[in-house]
């Protein structure tokens, strides 16, 4: 039974962005030392939230650097299909923490509800300045990166959370300092937090779709086994998989039944059907195993098995 691949590469220079990265985990952790002194000597429960997020978004980008660089080691006789997932696997990390930060958050508004502390409004105001600008400079630093790789855009999404909280925590002291409202330190990490899981849970859905092998989002199996029917020379096609080995390559493996009797028409065929997913549904590592409609599999299942 012949055995096929074809192969798909995306070139990325190796070193590219792991300076800006580098430069946006060394303004995130002084930042988080002011936030968190700022906090301790205000009193708000809201900046020293906010500190521990910033925290956690210099955790999350130190991982994301980490991943990037494991990401590009080539394949070898351990990892055949190379180290890309590492990304994956960091963008996982830092969204589960991300989840687990926002509800502590809401844990300790709630404490706040029942024991309000006394705060300072103009220290938290001035600190929450200075965390804000900060945030841009992250922000700058990572966005670009942020469109290439789901491991980017997980730190990146944790820096625009704490950019949001920044603006909410410069609020909330405006509030304070003009009408005594303590309250609103509370409420406002109440908002922070629900931000914060609102976005973490929205993005880790696609990033454990893709570890356990899901089909990728715009793909329509059965439109793929239409399109993939209609090539000539096949006759039909069962037991296709489509996932995604790493955020920008997108495998098929599948059942080929065909008329073709000798290799090289064999090997035209599945020529035919390697450009056409390639052109059509930008599936650039394609496995097929070939079949003849006097040996093809028993009932086989048209998806998967």
């Amino acid at each position: 039974m012949p055995h096929d691949h074809a192969h798909g590469h995306h070139h990325v220079d190796p070193d590219a962005g792991d300076r800006a990265v580098a430069a946006a985990v060394g303004v995130n952790v002084a930042l988080t030392v002011a936030e968190i002194v700022g906090g301790l000597l205000s009193g708000s429960v809201a900046l020293i939230a906010d500190a521990v997020h910033n925290l956690s978004d210099a955790a999350s980008l130190g991982i994301a650097w980490f991943a990037r660089r494991i990401g590009r080691r080539p394949t070898d006789a351990t990892m055949t299909f190379g180290y890309k997932r590492a990304e994956l696997v960091a963008a996982l990390i830092n969204l589960t923490t991300l989840i687990v930060i926002g509800l502590y958050l809401i844990y300790e508004a709630v404490q706040r509800f029942f024991a309000p502390v006394e705060v300072i409004g103009w220290l938290m105001i001035w600190v929450s300045v200075f965390a804000l600008i900060v945030d841009a400079v992250t922000a700058w630093l990572t966005y670009r990166l942020s469109k290439e790789s789901v491991n980017i855009r997980a730190a990146f999404l944790h820096n625009v959370a704490d950019a949001l909280g920044s603006v909410a925590v410069i609020v909330t002291g405006l509030l304070i300092v003009s009408f005594g409202w303590s309250w609103a330190d509370p409420l406002a990490t109440l908002l922070i937090a629900g931000y914060i899981l609102w976005m973490a849970v929205g993005e880790i859905r696609g990033v454990i779709r893709t570890l356990m092998l899901g089909t990728p989002p715009g793909i329509e199996p059965d439109e793929v086994l239409a399109a993939m029917e209609t090539v000539e020379g096949v006759a039909s096609v069962h037991h296709l998989h489509i996932w995604q080995i790493s955020e920008r390559v997108v495998s098929l493996e599948a059942h080929l039944v065909t008329d073709a009797e000798t290799l090289p028409q064999i090997a035209r065929v599945k020529g035919r059907l390697r450009d056409m997913l390639h052109t059509r549904f930008e599936i650039t590592h394609v496995t097929l195993d070939a079949e003849t409609p006097e040996l093809a599999c028993a009932h086989p299942a048209r998806i998967g098995s």
